[in-house]
């Protein structure tokens, strides 16, 4: 049909039909005179059209106008509208529409399904809004699920998540999992996990199956010290012990007993009348004491038993650790999240230094000697990761700054440095086991500004400074057999340097020839057993330290020449360049680094 419309031309014809006439596009116009181009349609659209729509149905399936079923669920009779149903349920829309026994009955019955929560989603078809609460979540997921109205099923998922709690987080897992709720399942598992402790004095926990006690205490995720993962072990033994002794065995030996203390495994483990009645267990008693017992062959003793659980959910963390610039030593300590390219405020030590030496042992950190200001110092500080907070352990035995520290099979080792007085060449070993320093066999060559690495077990001590020159050579310390070895020197004499290992391999980046601060690197290549240059750094740094994360290498901090720094570069390892990153929030000299893995990133940033 033409709906063109003549125009009238007087003015009060044009006023009294102004209502009728359709919009012009702007791209449309054309001059008067010339013939004007309209419209032929015009989209109106309601915006409350669809909920005014469904209000009124709904209205009219409560006073049971023009409902044309009925759903009738145990005692309970529901009256709606297929055609409302049906666009709303993938359930429905089957039943009423593939020629079902259903499809042409008035009246359907629901079984296997709980009348309530039927009568809510009936409400939420039309409303689109439905209350969960924790009367009813029980009852209204697995109707959702049944009915196929997902948005109230994932919602009641949600619902359930904020609820977790030490005393249901098992049954809302079991009961996620019966439903086919993945997310939430994951949900509550990593909740079990992370609150392991609190969960082993809920009920739920004695009535777990082997199999389920087995997949909390050998996930890598789990947290809890490993002496309170055995006395989650027997204590579930215990609960039914004719029936479950025979599990003893296969529970721990997921436990980290060798990681333990030597007085718990002694006292605790040793001794209980569960283990001494077990072969199989007393070895894994034997395995933990040869581990306490013979530090020196620890490297031969690795098993799955001896190494830190490996959080997946966690995030590699960068910390630098104290250091000092132009007036001032610090105690203020930051660290680097590379997925958010954030630095964020940590805990500060509680003595402050700089040329300390840091080195990281599973969840802790390690600041171990350095310079306060006024004296040379042999505090050591362990820092804990998962409560953001700092304690002090036992001092080394000999004052040390500008010492080398490093991790090698669990154990930190302190090398050379300076005493306040002279240059060192002594070293000594520290067990956090034990909390104890051991004296180890000194260096050829007196160290300070030294670095340390560990490559296959081995510890490279790496050039420094003896007093009178810059040094060029280097020395592989064996823990086995307590014997330092010189190595190849490097190209150039270096002190104040970064070292970090990258594919196996040593790279040692900048520091002082003697002369000046250096932007160079150089990289020992095993096969031919030589250096060879590394690409230099965006700028020079000396007293900076480097540590390697996530497959790329990091410096941090550091003097260049005239004036501390607060920069940072990335060695992207695939790209074969230097990047910067964003800068910590002050200067930083003589600092210490170490990387993390931590399991809750939001818990900094708050001091």
């Amino acid at each position: 049909m033409d709906l063109d419309l003549d125009i009238p031309s007087s003015k009060s014809s044009v006023a009294s039909s102004s209502c009728i006439q359709s919009p012009v596009s702007p791209t449309s116009q054309q001059s008067a005179g010339s013939g004007q181009k309209r419209n032929k349609e015009w989209l109106h659209h309601a915006d409350h059209h669809t909920v005014d729509s469904f209000f009124s149905m709904d209205l009219m399936r409560q006073q049971g106008l023009l409902c044309d079923v009925v759903l009738k669920v145990g005692e309970k009779v529901i009256p709606a509208h297929r055609l409302v149903l049906a666009s709303c349920s993938p359930y429905f829309h089957a039943m009423f529409t593939n020629e079902m026994a259903e499809c042409h009955k008035s009246e359907v019955t629901l079984h296997d399904i709980d009348a309530t929560a039927v009568e809510l989603l009936v409400a939420f078809a039309y409303t689109s809004e439905i209350k969960i609460t924790e009367d009813n979540v029980q009852y209204l997921l697995p109707a959702a699920s049944l009915l196929q109205l997902h948005s109230v099923r994932d919602a009641c998922c949600r619902f359930l998540a904020t609820q977790l709690s030490p005393s249901n987080c098992l049954g809302i897992r079991r009961f996620a999992d019966t439903h086919g709720c993945f997310d939430l399942e994951t949900s509550s598992k990593r909740f079990v996990l992370q609150n392991f402790n609190y969960v082993v004095d809920a009920e739920e926990f004695a009535q777990l199956k082997f199999e389920e006690v087995e997949e909390l205490v050998s996930s890598e995720d789990l947290v809890v010290s490993e002496e309170d993962g055995f006395q989650a072990i027997i204590k579930w033994i215990s609960s039914d012990q004719n029936k479950r002794r025979k599990h003893l065995y296969s529970l721990l030996k997921h436990i980290r007993l060798p990681l333990t203390s030597r007085d718990f495994v002694a006292q605790f483990v040793a001794c209980h009348p569960l283990i001494q009645v077990s072969p199989e267990c007393k070895d894994l008693v034997i395995e933990a004491m040869k581990y306490h017992l013979l530090p020196d062959q620890r490297a031969s003793l690795q098993s799955p038993r001896t190494k830190p659980r490996q959080h997946t959910g966690s995030t590699p963390m960068l910390f630098a650790i104290g250091g000092g610039s132009l007036f001032a030593i610090h105690s203020d300590c930051e660290c680097y999240n590379s997925k958010t390219q954030t630095w964020l405020p940590v805990s500060s030590m509680n003595i402050k230094r700089a040329r300390l030496g840091v080195a990281a042992v599973g969840s802790y950190i390690y600041a171990v000697g350095g310079y306060d200001g006024s004296n040379d110092v042999a505090v050591v500080e362990k820092y804990n990761t998962q409560l953001n907070s700092w304690v002090q352990v036992a001092s080394m035995g000999t004052r040390r700054s500008c010492l080398g520290v490093v991790t090698c099979n669990g154990l930190i080792y302190a090398v050379g440095g300076y005493d306040g007085a002279s240059c060192l060449n002594s070293a000594e070993r520290y067990d956090p086991l034990t909390d104890t320093w051991t004296s180890i066999a000194a260096m050829s060559v007196k160290r300070r500004y030294v670095k340390l690495a560990v490559v296959d077990d081995s510890i490279f001590a790496v050039g420094g400074y003896d007093g009178s020159a810059h040094l060029s050579s280097i020395e592989k310390y064996n823990p086995e057999t307590n014997t330092w070895t010189m190595m190849p020197a490097m190209i150039s004499p270096r002190s104040s340097m970064g070292v970090a290992v990258l594919d196996h391999s040593l790279h040692v980046l900048g520091g002082n020839d003697g002369g000046m601060c250096l932007s160079n690197g150089e990289r020992f290549n095993a096969e031919i057993s030589m250096w060879e240059p590394f690409p230099s750094m965006g700028m020079r740094r000396s007293t900076h330290d480097a540590v390697t994360m996530e497959g790329d290498l990091y410096v941090i901090g550091g003097n260049d020449g005239s004036s501390s720094l607060n920069s940072v570069e990335r060695y992207d390892s695939k790209l074969h360049l230097w990047v910067d990153l964003p800068h910590m929030s002050m200067r930083r000299s003589s600092v210490g680094v170490a990387v993390a893995n931590v399991l809750n990133p939001d818990l900094f940033g708050g001091q």
